[in-house]
């Protein structure tokens, strides 16, 4: 390993309530979360303040969970048009420091500070300074010569902290965590490391690599070079478009799905979502994805790759269903689901013309989206809807594009 780099991460702490109570000054020192409708079941807990996390609120929990443990909890709800722009402007200190800032989400970035010369810690602490001066908020900050470990630096102490790991002291600080704390390991690979007796990063580390290949496949590889500190992976720089690795979106239901026609309709509208962002980035999806939650929170992902790539939403939600019904019994109902499009290629790339497809009704479909986007813009999301969506008003309504928060960097 060579420690040439210094690499942050910095974290807003929990973001949304911080801003939340920057504008309700009088709810500050009260239990306070910022979650959906308690009417339409869009129903977790997005944020919360300290108050509310010691009276054992915890964020993605429920919001009727989050009031049976804290029965005098203040749940407001989201305004992410307020989080964008106090996200905007973190970056913009971030950018101070270095053109190379590499968002994850509104409240989180990477910085690559190698150029900037003197200590990381020192930078660390100043910008920390700041965003508390010029923003109101506070925010942690994790500083290694890696991605992987600046962000697990950022999570260990909050709020408001520093914290170094470097190779002289990554073995002590990082190896006894549980493996759920390591970035890419998630409910579903825990469950399995679990099985086979690995419990910490420590574990992840010392495991012999052919086997977490055959468990994981080549992701089993990224996790053992995670976990050993050999992630080299840039920080990209704020802007770059090549970055895009997919586009997606998910939502919990106002109600639990049943059959077909249900997730159907979510589908659907999740999918207009998903088409007209990749046409505003000029890209269209080969490979289409699918997640589904059960009721019972249990969750799983299936995807398949598309003869021809698009930007259609009747394709991807076709694509989408062809996989749901493939794969899903409907044992139990739905809690929500989501639509991803990934392997994504720019709209103008050459493409093979098909025998078995009309051809001249895909090009109408894509100029009837293409209109659909233009009214929208013009005269809002409602101004014009698919009948299909009104076969049920409380799946029907939502608006997943404007209510969608972007990621729009990725780790890999």
């Amino acid at each position: 390993m060579v420690s040439c780099r210094t690499i942050l991460h910095a974290d807003m702490n929990n973001c949304y309530a911080s801003i939340e109570i920057l504008h309700h000054p009088k709810l500050r020192g009260l239990p306070i979360a910022v979650g959906g409708s308690v009417e339409d079941r869009h129903g977790i807990i997005l944020a919360r303040s300290y108050e509310a996390r010691s009276n054992g609120v915890k964020v993605g929990q429920a919001l009727w969970q989050a009031r049976q443990l804290c029965p005098c909890l203040i749940i407001l709800p989201p305004d992410y048009g307020k989080y964008i722009r106090f996200s905007r402007m973190f970056r913009a200190i971030l950018s101070d420091y270095s053109p190379q800032v590499e968002p994850f989400g509104l409240d989180e970035s990477w910085v690559d500070v190698t150029k900037h010369g003197g200590s990381g810690a020192g930078i660390a602490d100043e910008i920390r300074n700041r965003v508390k001066d010029e923003l109101g908020v506070t925010v942690s900050i994790g500083v290694s010569w890696n991605k992987i470990f600046a962000k697990l630096g950022s999570d260990l102490n909050k709020p408001d902290a520093t914290t170094v790991i470097t190779e002289g002291n990554y073995r002590e600080v990082v190896w006894p965590l549980p493996a759920a704390d390591l970035l890419g390991v998630g409910r579903a690979t825990q469950s399995k490391l679990f099985k086979y007796g690995i419990r910490t990063i420590g574990d992840i580390a010392s495991c012999d690599p052919g086997y977490l290949k055959s468990w994981f496949g080549k992701w089993g590889l990224f996790l053992y070079s995670y976990a050993n500190g050999h992630d080299s992976s840039p920080v990209s720089e704020a802007g770059d478009e090549a970055v895009v690795k997919s586009v997606g979106n998910s939502s919990t239901c106002p109600r639990d799905l049943e059959n077909d026609e249900d997730a159907r309709i979510v589908f659907q509208n999740l999918a207009e979502s998903v088409a007209e962002r990749m046409r505003e980035l000029g890209l269209q999806a080969r490979t289409v994805e699918i997640s589904l939650r059960r009721n019972d929170l249990a969750m799983f992902t299936r995807q398949k790759t598309l003869a021809r790539p698009t930007h259609i939403s009747t394709e991807l939600c076709a694509a989408a269903m062809q996989l749901l019904r493939a794969n899903y019994g409907w044992e139990l109902p739905l809690r929500s689901i989501g639509i991803r499009g990934a392997n994504l290629v720019p709209i103008g790339q050459e493409r093979q013309l098909s025998l078995f497809e009309d051809d001249a009704r895909r090009e109408k479909a894509e100029m009837l989206e293409h209109t659909i986007d233009t009214i929208r813009r013009r005269y809002g999301h409602y101004a014009i809807d698919r009948a299909l969506l009104r076969l049920d008003d409380r799946l029907g309504k939502l608006n997943p594009k404007e209510e969608h928060t972007i990621h729009p960097i990725g780790y890999l």
